[in-house]
Formats: C-alpha cells, structure tokens, sequence
C-alpha cells in the first residue's frame, strides 16, 4: 500500500480507502437490499490487512443499516488499525438539537464513543445556508469534538465550483472536503478548480465517485475498444484510478467495493498509485475515452441512489441506465423489450408524477422530472432518441 499526506496532520493515509456505500447485497440495487453480512465483513478486513486505513459510511447507507455493518467488520482489533468517517444526514435536521440527537444515533449504531471524521452530508448552496449555517450545525460540532465524540469536521459536496468554495471559505478548521473526481468530471461539481483550491487551502482531498458509480470500469463495447495500448489491453478501472492518485492535491480514493474481486484489483492499483506514475500514452487514452464518453452517454446518472426511494416508486437510476445502455449500446430493440416486459409498470419512466422530490436530492442536479418523459417516450412509447 501507498501512503500520502492527509494534509497537513503529519498523518499519512492509504491510497485507497474502502467506501461502504456499495457493500455486496442480495439483489441488485446496492442501497436498498440487505446486506450478505459475512463476505462484506471479510472484504473490509482483507483491505485493512494490507494496509487500508480509511473507511467511509454514511447514516443513511444501505437503509441506514451500513455504520452497523462497519462495526461489525472493525470488531477483533480492526477499529484501532483505521480512520473512520461518517457523514451527519442534514436534510434531516430541522432544529439545532437534531444534530446531536443524529450524532449520538449514529455513536450507537458504531458502538463507539468517537468518529474520527464527522462529514456534513452531500452540502450544496442549498443545505449549507438553510441547515448548518441556519442552525449554527458548525458550533454545534466544535462542541461535539471538545467532548470527544468527534475529532474533525469535514463535508461531502455535490454542486459547482462557486458554491464549493463558499463553503470552503466559510469555515476556518476543516478537517477534510470529500468530492467527485474522476476523468470524467474534471469541470463538473467542484472539478480540478475546486480540488486544487481546497487542497492550496490545506485541506485534505478526499475522492468519492473515482469510477462514476462503476460505469468506468466497465465501459460499453463502442469504448472498450479504446483500451489498448501498444496491441495489450489496458484494464479500464486501473486507468482511471491511477489517474486520480496521479494527482498531488489528492488525499485518499475511496471505492464502493461490491466484490471481494474489486477489493484485490483495486489494491493492486493502489500499490502501484503515485505522483508522476501515469505515462503521457496513458494520459492521452483516457483523453480519447473522455471524448467518446462525451459523444455517447445521454444522462449523467452515477446511480448513487440518493433519488430513492422515489414516493410513486418509479425506479429513477434503473430507467435512466436502460436509456443510457440503449443509446450507447445502440440496442434499442432489446431495451424497449425490457422496459415492457420486465418492467413493473409503476416502476416505469411513464410513472412519474413530476413531483419534484427527488431532484432536490440529485447530487449531478439532473432535470429528472423532465428526463422521465423523454425515456418513457423512447422505451416506452418508440420515439427516436
């Protein structure tokens, strides 16, 4: 395992840090199906054992069952070997005390007594002004790490540059700024500008989203192709990995890792991440891969599932990966057939209400109302893309 600096803490942290909103589950929907317990557990302890020492959850992962699988897996002495943050849900805070009501739910779920990194959850514009600047949530948290409960205060981001650095700005002791970063999304949400402005700040970066919700490690066949350099396959995930822990300001990447086969490749990566380490053919591969990413997906959905559950129980990320696979795929036919005849109706595109509520909750801020009826009119009533 590599290590890097956290900053300026003196502390230096693993590469690659184990993500646990992706833990393998029965069924395919990663935040809402139960999780297969004991391969999640010996997953987490195979990374930490070589040499992984950062583990990310949230309250609401999983169905707000994932802190208690961490737990579970950092039990026998693997709690003392790691760094573990958490995220306080601040969609959920509606009054000042709340934050301490979740924070101690969250110390139980954990069964501990301190959480090394506190984040405030997904903040935008939005929830940084009407939660933690509104209800003084950043008072309240220095107070939590004068007791010990905590011992940083960090944030996750999903918005555009100005806002990130407003939030930035707006806090003098940030212990950590968690982003989306990957060769995709070098000008979108907090982007290069942000990474570099956090980081010229001296806060630890930390990387979420490094493979776009898996869709880079797994390329569809018009781009696959692309992976090759000098007549050898080159393996996507590794790629773009290395092109992340190429980069100075980055801290750590954190991978939702679903399979015990993820765990091992993406420790072989990390063993080989560094500053300088990625080659300019190599540069210039995932350059053209951009360009064709760009030219063929239609919908920026990283399946995060924050969208869900949707109160008319459309299936959100699920509709728009079936318009995507469509379009990229140029299987139009095969995907019409799956939109009709596995699809529960009430799950389908055509079920949207436009309500509204999950758009508030997007963290790409996707129109998703309006992106609902352009895939109903597609899949399910044959229009052209």
């Amino acid at each position: 395992m590599q290590y890097r600096d956290f900053g300026k803490t003196g502390w230096k942290v693993s590469a690659l840090g184990f993500g646990a909103m992706r833990l393998p589950v029965q069924g395919d929907a990663p935040m809402t199906k139960r999780i297969r317990e004991r391969e999640a557990i010996d997953m987490m302890r195979y990374a930490v054992d070589r040499g992984v020492n950062y583990v990310d959850t949230a309250f609401n992962y999983h169905e707000q069952k994932g802190e208690s699988l961490v737990e579970k897996a950092l039990r026998d002495g693997y709690r003392d070997r790691v760094r573990v943050a958490t995220k306080s849900p601040v969609w959920l805070i509606k009054k000042k005390t709340d934050f301490d009501k979740l924070l101690d739910k969250q110390l139980k779920r954990l069964r501990t007594d301190h959480i090394d990194f506190y984040l405030f959850h997904a903040l935008s514009k939005d929830t940084w002004e009407n939660a933690v600047v509104k209800y003084g949530l950043l008072k309240r948290a220095e107070k939590a790490i004068k007791d010990g409960r905590i011992g940083g205060i960090g944030f996750s981001f999903h918005d555009d540059l100005e806002a990130f650095k407003r939030i930035v700005d707006g806090y003098d002791d940030w212990a950590l700024a968690q982003i989306q970063y990957n060769f995709m999304d070098t000008e979108n949400q907090a982007g290069t500008k942000g990474l570099r402005y956090a980081a010229s700040k001296g806060i630890p970066v930390v990387i979420m989203e490094p493979l776009l919700g898996g869709r880079l490690a797994n390329p569809p066949r018009r781009i696959r192709d692309e992976y090759r350099l000098r007549g050898k396959k080159v393996a996507p995930f590794d790629l773009a990995l290395r092109w992340i822990w190429d980069q100075p300001e980055v801290a750590t990447v954190l991978s939702g890792m679903s399979t015990m086969g993820q765990v091992r490749g993406n420790l072989r990566a990390a063993d080989r991440s560094g500053v300088g380490t990625l080659r300019a053919e190599e540069r210039k591969l995932l350059a053209r891969v951009a360009k064709r990413y760009r030219e063929q997906a239609l919908i920026g959905c990283t399946k995060c599932n924050y969208c869900m559950p949707c109160p008319h129980g459309v299936a959100i990320p699920t509709n728009f990966e079936e318009y995507n696979d469509a379009y990229v795929h140029g299987d139009l036919k095969n995907a019409r057939r799956t939109y009709e005849r596995f699809f529960n109706p009430k799950k389908r595109a055509g079920a949207c209400k436009h309500c509204g509520a999950c758009e508030k909750k997007c963290p790409q801020k996707l129109p998703i109302s309006d992106l609902m009826t352009k895939v109903h009119s597609v899949l399910g009533e044959g229009k052209p893309f």
